[in-house]
Parts: C-alpha cells; structure tokens; sequence
C-alpha cells in the first residue's frame, strides 16, 4: 500500500524497514509501487529504484523483513498519465495515446487538475522497456526476492490495455493482439533480466479506475492471461473489488473464475475480501492465494487475528499519506492469550 514515507527524492527512510519488518508473518510481502524512473513517478514521498541510494534504502528494508522471517518482492510503477508535470519539471506526461485522467493529482504543492498527456512514441518503447529491466536488476541488488509488475489501476500498462484509453492505430493499439502487446513486451524484459520465476504481474480486470475501462473486458484479459502463461511468470494477481466494495467499486462482477483456467501458474485474488470470503474462494478452486492490503496497514500481526478470529484495530484514513510515524509504525500487536500470561 502506498504510505509516501520516502522522501522527496524518493529514498526509502529507516522507518519504512520498522513498518515492513513489523509486517513480515505475513510470508510473502509485495511491496507499495515503486517508480522504475523518475518519469514515471508522480506521486510525493514514494520511492523509487533507480538511484543507487534508493537500491540502498530498500537493501534495509529487505534485510529487515528477511531477519524477521519474512519475504518481499518490489512492485515496480510507471504511472503514465497520471504523472503531473510537477514532478517532470514542466514536461508532459506519456499515456498510449493524447487522454487527461480524471480528477485531480497529488504534489508536493497540494492537489492539482491532471493535465493532457502525449502519446507514447514507438521509437521511446525499447527505452521504457529498458528502464522497466534495469528496475527488475535493482530490485534484486536491494535484496527483494522478485518483483511485481504494476499492470492495474489506471497506470502505464493499463492505459495501453482498455480501450476507454488507448486510440491507437499502430503495433500498440486496436485490436486485443496489439493491446496487450506492451504488456506482454515488458513482462518478457523483466522475466530476461532476472528470471520469469522472479516476475508476477498485477492486473485489474472488472474495476474502473482512474477514469481507465474496457468496454469488453473478458477477452481482453483471457488474452492477457494467456499471454503472461506463456511466458511463465511466477504468479498473476488480480485486484477485483466486487460491486459493493469499500475502496473501490467493480463495473462488473469480478472475472477470476473465468480468467483461471487461461492462466497455468499460481493465481492470486485481491480486493476486500474477509476470512470467510477468502476461504470460500479458495474452497472454489477460483485461486490459489487471497492477498490483503489495507488490513495490514492497522494490524501488523494480520495473520495471527485472522487464524485466531481475533478483532482487528481500524485504521485512521487521515494518517495514510503523511510522512509521520504516527499511523505507521505505532499500531499495537494483539495481546497474548489470557494463559499466556505470566503470573
């Protein structure tokens, strides 16, 4: 989850290794968005991996989940037109093709209106690929055990994906085939540069965010699936909050039951679910894992409450995005069973 603890030139600070270490029973931690390049960035106090101090400000982190038992891959961000030019020094930000996200951005100068973004030139594509490449090797140099292919929520790859988005009429847009294509190319650059069994990829299928949607969604991601089975990425993970979701609402119901059987590797679900609707899905052979995200930012010991049915500790929606401790590092483990006391 993102928590803008970095700093403003998006280095990883001691208590981001606190908060992740504090976090470790999960198992397998995937990481807040990390930017590849500075272009690709827009969002105040995230981090990146393109900087060698950066690979050092999360070579803490990692060594500090990995001595608490854990692991964690790096999940690596372009968020195309939703960079504002606050953080471009003025220039443009680069979508599949000339579109303004709705809404407004955060800067470090408050929120602002998003502006037009250009289209992505076809002669800057095996330079995105190389930065997404170079992103992957830092992310193993800073000791992640892989990484995560941001491919969701209304970002880079997404913008390329849906149609309410991409008017291309090149290699890159139109048809299904040639939607998926930069998908389907910067998965193989991260799978060459550090091992397809190091790589996931996260997509969105049945949501609108950020104002990206697909009119047909269904054949547009078993293509998409299929395309990243073939490659023989370690996992895809699938944010699809339900029509009545908290944080996010589906246009449609979610596609998981009809997107397994395109996809040949281990299937992880996302998106509000609880205990027991994370088992029924499981017991439904609709995927093999249910990751949780905004639980964890109030209950560090997540897993314990949820194996032991224990209450969890709300959140404090004001605290998320601050560069404070308070509402990061701060929230209390669950007390210990009463026999477990000492007398």
């Amino acid at each position: 989850m993102t928590r803008a603890r970095g700093t403003r030139e998006h280095i990883p600070t001691p208590i981001m290794a606190t908060y992740y270490a504090q976090r470790a029973s999960a198992g397998l931690i995937i990481s807040e968005a990390i930017g590849i390049s500075r272009e690709g960035l827009g969002w105040p106090y995230a981090t990146g991996l393109w900087l060698p101090e950066q690979i050092a400000g999360w070579r803490r982190v990692t060594d500090a989940v990995h001595g608490a038992g854990g692991r964690i891959i790096a999940q690596l961000w372009h968020m195309g037109r939703v960079v504002h030019p606050n953080f471009l020094a003025g220039a443009e930000p680069v979508s599949a093709s000339v579109t303004t996200a709705p809404g407004h951005a955060h800067t470090y100068g408050g929120r602002q209106p998003y502006t037009a973004a250009r289209a992505l030139r076809l002669d800057e594509i095996p330079s995105l690929l190389a930065d997404f490449g170079r992103a992957a090797r830092n992310a193993m140099e800073a000791g992640f055990d892989g990484v995560q292919l941001h491919a969701s929520n209304g970002y880079l790859i997404d913008q390329f994906l849906r149609d309410s988005s991409n008017f291309r009429d090149d290699a890159y847009g139109g048809p299904i085939s040639h939607r998926i294509r930069l998908l389907r190319e910067v998965t193989q650059a991260v799978a060459d540069a550090i091992g397809a069994d190091r790589t996931g990829v996260r997509l969105s299928p049945n949501g609108e965010t950020q104002g990206v949607r697909d009119s047909d969604p269904l054949p547009l991601f078993i293509a998409a699936a299929e395309a990243l089975s073939a490659i023989g990425i370690a996992h895809l993970e699938l944010r699809e909050p339900p029509l009545d979701g908290t944080f996010g609402v589906g246009y449609l119901d979610p596609l998981a039951a009809q997107l397994r059987p395109a996809f040949k590797g281990p299937l992880i679900l996302n998106s509000d679910f609880d205990a027991q609707r994370a088992q029924a899905a499981l017991n439904a052979d609709i995927g093999d894992v249910v990751a949780f995200g905004r639980p964890f930012i109030s209950n560090p010991d997540f897993p314990r409450r949820l194996a032991e049915g224990l209450p969890l500790t709300p959140g404090d929606r004001e605290t998320w995005f601050t560069q404070s401790p308070d509402g990061y590092i701060d929230y209390p483990l669950a007390e210990p069973p009463l026999h477990m006391h000492r007398t």
